[in-house]
């Protein structure tokens, strides 16, 4: 390659590397994540609407990409910046190249960055917002760009990626891929035909596929509705339970959908990931804040130090997962346990700099976790909170486990 892009940040760093993907300019909310596989799940993920993200995985499209990875209907990431994008896919599953992907879909990326300075910059001051330019302009009309982005922190972004309207999912997880925990397989009458499942309302803030895809697996009649979605509405379907999903942004910011929430809460059982669990603590009288440089990987150490719920029926693990699990995670904020009141606990904290990491209610049948136990892309440690979250709507159904 003789062309040049440039990643600058918004306090005047510049970075020189290649094309790659889409020749552009692009503005975003610069981040990083340490995942070691997964970049497709991570490219798709809509949680990272309008945020840059330098992956610190030094070699990224080595097995390029294909349509059973996607983890929503598009890329959701302003840009893509690596060590060393890969020029050819190397796998029996692969389609297309990284390359080709992100040209399809006009978002830009950059190559033969040195991908631990910027890491260890952002690491030191902060997420920030920066630019890739990589259409011919110099480092100093990306530095200008940068300082021109917008705040994304100022957009509703949980309504740019949520569904315009319900939708019946039913595809199941593939098991040669998944692990099933204890109260995820719905169970058989004596005539060997399978129970009727429990009826799960999701709320779409940014969903991913494979959240979805468990559920089904599990048996449930899956109804996906959108993040604004009048909770009267949903008790009018009378679930049987309901998940509130992950999804981009400033959490306090939604105060139109934690309103929602807050109508929920004790009506149905409630399961919140990520942002779901963000607005969860919210809606009970929680705050959040925003974390330096938030946790993005799928190797995020996080313990267990209370119980979920003691409303489930089954005695098996999938009420007490591990002590210590290996997680995915992806949020840039945080919640904070002030203002909780003394029914509600914290049942998991982050190793790494003791942050919340989950809540339990067992009063109002309600727990969240912050991380993704969806594990696309990540271990599957944490798989185990599906079969905790059925287990508990299966024991208000008064069906065995």
């Amino acid at each position: 390659m003789t062309d040049r892009a440039y990643l600058a940040l918004v306090d005047g760093s510049v970075w020189a590397g290649h094309p790659y993907g889409a020749r552009g300019q692009r503005t975003g909310e610069v981040v990083f994540n340490t995942s070691m596989t997964g970049y497709q799940e991570v490219l798709t993920d809509p949680s990272y609407c309008r945020q840059i993200v330098v992956m610190t995985a030094p070699h990224i499209g080595n097995t390029g990409v294909n349509a059973d990875d996607d983890e929503s209907a598009r890329i959701w990431v302003a840009g893509y910046a690596m060590r060393r994008g890969s020029p050819a896919a190397s796998s029996w599953r692969a389609t297309d190249t990284l390359d080709a992907y992100l040209r399809a879909q006009a978002v830009p990326g950059i190559t033969d960055l040195d991908t631990r300075a910027i890491v260890r910059h952002l690491r030191d001051r902060g997420a920030m917002h920066g630019a890739i330019v990589s259409d011919g302009g110099g480092p100093e009309d990306a530095v200008r760009l940068a300082k021109l982005a917008p705040d994304i922190n100022l957009m509703d972004l949980v309504g740019e990626v949520s569904c315009a309207a319900p939708y019946a999912w039913t595809e199941g997880a593939d098991p040669a891929w998944m692990s099933f925990a204890p109260g995820m397989v719905n169970a058989a009458d004596d005539d060997g035909a399978p129970h009727v499942g429990p009826h799960i309302v999701v709320y779409d803030y940014g969903v991913k596929r494979n959240t979805l895809r468990l559920l089904a697996a599990a048996g449930c009649r899956v109804t996906v509705v959108p993040a604004r979605w009048p909770a009267a509405e949903t008790l009018a379907m009378h679930p049987d339970g309901v998940l509130l999903s992950n999804g981009p942004g400033d959490p306090a910011a939604l105060h139109d959908v934690i309103a929602c929430v807050r109508q929920l809460v004790g009506h149905v059982p409630l399961f919140g990931i990520c942002l779901g669990h963000q607005l969860l603590g919210l809606a009970l009288g929680g705050r959040t804040f925003k974390l330096k440089f938030g946790h993005r990987g799928g190797n995020q150490p996080v313990k267990q130090v209370a119980p979920l719920s003691s409303m489930s029926t089954t005695s098996t693990s999938s009420s007490a997962p591990l002590a210590v699990a290996i997680t995915s995670q992806n949020h840039g904020f945080a919640l904070s346990p002030d203002g909780l009141p003394g029914d509600v606990v914290v049942s998991h904290v982050s190793l790494n700099d003791g942050s919340v990491e989950g809540l339990a209610a067992p009063s109002r049948r309600a727990f969240s976790v912050q991380y993704h136990p969806e594990a696309a892309p990540g271990p599957h440690d944490a798989v185990g909170l599906f079969g905790a979250f059925l287990g508990m709507v299966r024991s208000g159904m008064g069906v065995r486990v």
